[in-house]
């Protein structure tokens, strides 16, 4: 099997790519060039899956309005709507219509998930490695 056949492209509804899926070994040969030509932070920036927020919003209804608030309980970064921060202090990591918004703290790490029940938001936090 030649490598080509190993690498998954991955397109949206529209068809267009959205991404490209590499196995481990090809990955560790390519990391360092791609890695030389990501943004200078040196990390490469996950898309956040606003189509699935959007989902999320759209079967909303809970007795609540939705609060776009994030705080983080490990380093108190806070925003009072996530989406429209200039800082962008939390990236969106994951949504699912059962209730669960996962974020990132863009300045420690943590990971800080919203768990929307009926009548309640529960947030937990991890803190960042």
């Amino acid at each position: 099997m030649n490598h080509m056949s190993r690498i998954v492209h991955n397109y949206d509804s529209s068809g267009r790519l959205e991404s490209v899926t590499v196995p481990a070994d090809i990955w560790n040969q390519i990391s360092p060039l791609v890695h030389s030509i990501a943004p200078a932070s040196g990390q490469l920036e996950k898309r956040e899956p606003l189509e699935d927020f959007a989902t999320f919003l759209s079967v909303w209804d809970f007795s609540y309005a939705y609060d776009p608030s994030v705080c983080c309980p490990q380093c108190q970064a806070a925003s009072p709507d996530w989406r429209e921060d200039p800082a962008r202090p939390f990236a969106l990591a994951n949504a699912n219509i059962g209730g669960l918004l996962v974020f990132h703290c863009k300045r420690c790490g943590a990971t800080i998930r919203h768990k929307y029940f009926k009548d309640h938001l529960a947030v937990e936090s991890t803190p960042g490695s």
